[in-house]
């Protein structure tokens, strides 16, 4: 009984705060912890910036909270990208892509759709290295079922009591603003073992309005503020079978901040890399274990990580924080014959 009051509780507080952030401008975007495997949310100059293919196409999953909640949040993704003038512009080319998100935070309450397509130019420095610039642009629409909402004036003290009146009205359950977010990548790969990447992006660039309310309180600001993320991953081939991917991933919004940082080893199963098996762990400081497992099957990769909660919040939901899935589809224009300019990452194939 005590753990079910502990749970009742805990539930009671995320709909509190929910409530709450879903009216300020500072809250938290939408994440993944396979955000390597979600690329065009991360950063636009990965836009087209695909090592070991010429095109790829993407889709990401994510449940959260399922041990303490009614309804999980959840969000999804599909995306693409692909390298395009690669035959028309000296040692470089154009990436496009695009991607859709889609996120529903615990019973329909707060639902966020987001559309962006996204634009990045990659030029080669010399033989061992690449520069990248990129940007998106997009449209995203927040909605929110306010039949579901229970307001701290609505308390009791014991119960959320839906049938007392509360000085909250909202009067607009629906905002749509465009975003935009610009990037910057650098990579360096001095032979066909060695490959190092980093880059730097700042989102919601425009700083655009998002609201409930048609005007602001008196002293309060609801434009959104800056995201701003950075990462550094490598990619070494340590044997004929064996690639390890360390990585690192940091992010800061209004204050608050993430940071990822793990690594990754892929096992070829034949001489070829038509098979694979990949094993990974990483470490959200603070907050969660990432153990990761995956299967490449020619050019499909598919990967499974899980987060095991080590913060505060483990005694409530148990250390089943979320889980997530990415599924990567790539591939090879045929006017090039699998044959590419620049070998940028290491890799199993002949």
């Amino acid at each position: 009984m005590r753990r079910e009051k502990k749970i009742a509780f805990l539930a009671s507080f995320l709909t509190i705060f929910l409530t709450q952030s879903v009216f300020r401008a500072n809250a938290q975007d939408l994440h993944f912890s396979q955000w390597f495997n979600s690329p065009l949310t991360t950063n636009p100059a990965n836009t087209g910036f695909i090592p070991d293919a010429d095109y790829r196409f993407g889709a990401n999953f994510r449940d959260q909270w399922s041990a303490i909640m009614a309804v999980p949040y959840r969000t999804m993704s599909i995306w693409g990208d692909a390298q395009v003038f690669r035959n028309r512009i000296d040692n470089g080319w154009l990436g496009l892509g695009g991607v859709i998100l889609r996120d529903d935070a615990g019973s329909g309450t707060l639902t966020s759709t987001q559309v962006y397509g996204s634009i990045a130019y990659h030029q080669m420095v010399g033989y061992a290295s690449l520069i990248t610039a990129g940007f998106n642009v997009g449209l995203v629409n927040k909605r929110i079922n306010t039949t579901n909402l229970k307001f701290p004036d609505q308390f009791d003290g014991k119960f959320f009591n839906t049938q007392l009146p509360t000085s909250v009205v909202i009067d607009q359950p629906s905002d749509s603003y465009f975003d935009m977010q610009v990037g910057l990548n650098y990579a360096y790969f001095p032979n066909n073992r060695t490959y190092m990447n980093a880059g730097f992006s700042v989102q919601h660039v425009n700083q655009a309005r998002e609201s409930f309310f048609s005007t602001d309180p008196a002293g309060y600001n609801s434009r959104i503020s800056p995201r701003y993320i950075g990462f550094v991953n490598g990619s070494f081939k340590a044997s004929d079978q064996v690639i390890v991917n360390p990585m690192g991933y940091y992010t800061n919004m209004a204050g608050a901040s993430e940071a990822v940082f793990g690594m990754n080893a892929q096992y070829d199963l034949q001489d070829n890399g038509d098979q694979q098996v990949i094993g990974g762990l990483y470490f959200r400081v603070g907050d969660a274990i990432i153990p990761m497992i995956g299967f490449v099957y020619k050019n499909i990769r598919l990967t499974f990580t899980y987060d095991v909660t080590t913060s505060s919040l483990g005694h409530y939901d148990g250390g089943f924080g979320a889980w997530e899935f990415s599924l990567i589809s790539q591939g090879d224009y045929s006017e090039y014959n699998g044959n590419k300019r620049q070998s940028l990452c290491p890799t199993f194939k002949q």
